[in-house]
């Protein structure tokens, strides 16, 4: 039997397999509402946007990441994670780790502020840019704001009393995942995110806050495998069924340490490829650049020995947009005046 701080009944309890993890859920109509609202919302924003931009839609890949986000979010506060976070202290970690390190990149992913600048028109497009980039929230996207909300979450939440709150109060456990998943948006957002915001890192700047993040969860993981005894009484009780208080104690700080470390690891790879693969983009495009600019200058020259100096000069650096047009203008006038003197 479990005490259900919900309902405040006993309710009987089956023990926890993978199976029940992905069928038993719990719907809660105010989450699933705000899914849906977030859901149609953003689709509306892909909407607007593909029909004032035919040529250049929302890209389908953001949208997917952003669903995939809800699905994640849905799945760590409404299925069977749910159903026994209160009963094992190992599923509640998976728990944050979701809602910690993997719902906030895939949301971020999907760019859904970019998506409301983009949909809106002014003046909400000025004002929204506006306060994305005001004082208060340059201060709240600062970098090591959110390296410190990321640290003190990670901490609080396992290395003190409170997840016994959070275990006799229901109100303290919602605020738990809004806790979470804000600490994560605020955390991942200046490192992986193309928001609209005032901040712009450099790569290893980005680097250097992912892998800062890596012994937070290995202290916290090391900590809870290490501990002898039960921090977490709430727990005690619960359940006749399963691994004991201590062993379930282990088994979360493992998942915290290992787990916590491979999906920041899979983070940094993730960002490298992106890096590097626009690296090489950026590369190509100016090649492709520096080809048009040498057959301007050609042009330009109109075969004449003006046209190797102004061809090797291309070579050396490339010409302003504004001379390359005003050469080629006057390539465009000598074939005029050719075509003339021919008639």
């Amino acid at each position: 039997m479990f005490f259900h701080p919900t309902t405040g009944s006993a309710e009987a309890i089956a023990p926890l397999t993978a199976e029940r993890v992905i069928t038993q859920w719990e719907l809660v109509p105010t989450l699933t509402a705000a899914f849906a609202v977030a859901a149609v919302a953003y689709l509306t924003g892909v909407f607007v946007v593909r029909r004032r931009h035919p040529s250049r839609p929302w890209p389908w890949w953001r949208t997917l990441a952003f669903f995939a986000g809800l699905a994640t979010l849905a799945f760590a506060t409404e299925s069977g994670l749910a159903a026994y976070d209160d009963l094992l202290f190992w599923v509640h970690m998976w728990q944050h780790l979701l809602l910690l390190m993997v719902v906030p990149p895939l949301l971020l992913l999907g760019q859904p502020m970019t998506l409301l600048v983009h949909a809106s028109r002014n003046p909400v497009h000025r004002w929204l840019l506006r306060v994305m980039r005001s004082p208060v929230v340059s201060v709240l996207t600062f970098p090591l704001v959110g390296f410190a909300a990321y640290t003190v979450t990670v901490v609080v939440t396992h290395l003190t009393d409170f997840m016994n709150v959070v275990l006799t109060d229901p109100f303290v456990h919602d605020l738990e995942h809004v806790w979470y998943l804000a600490a994560g948006y605020l955390y991942f957002l200046p490192l992986i995110g193309r928001e609209p915001i005032r901040w712009r890192l450099t790569f290893p700047t980005q680097l250097f806050f992912l892998f800062l993040a890596m012994p937070v969860d290995t202290f916290t993981g090391v900590v809870l495998l290490q501990t002898n005894y039960e921090p977490f009484p709430a727990y005690i009780g619960r359940r006749t069924w399963g691994p004991t208080p201590l062993d379930d104690l282990h088994a979360g700080g493992a998942i915290m340490w290992i787990a916590g470390d491979a999906i920041m690891l899979v983070v940094i790879v993730a960002l490298c490829v992106v890096v590097i693969s626009g690296r090489r983009g950026i590369e190509v495009g100016r090649w492709l650049e520096s080809l048009r600019a040498e057959r301007f200058a050609v042009l330009a020259g109109g075969g004449s020995g003006e046209s190797m100096s102004t061809a090797s000069r291309a070579r050396r650096v490339t010409a302003d947009d504004d001379e390359q047009l005003a050469a080629y203008n006057a390539y465009l006038a000598r074939l005029h005046e050719r075509s003339e003197e021919e008639r």
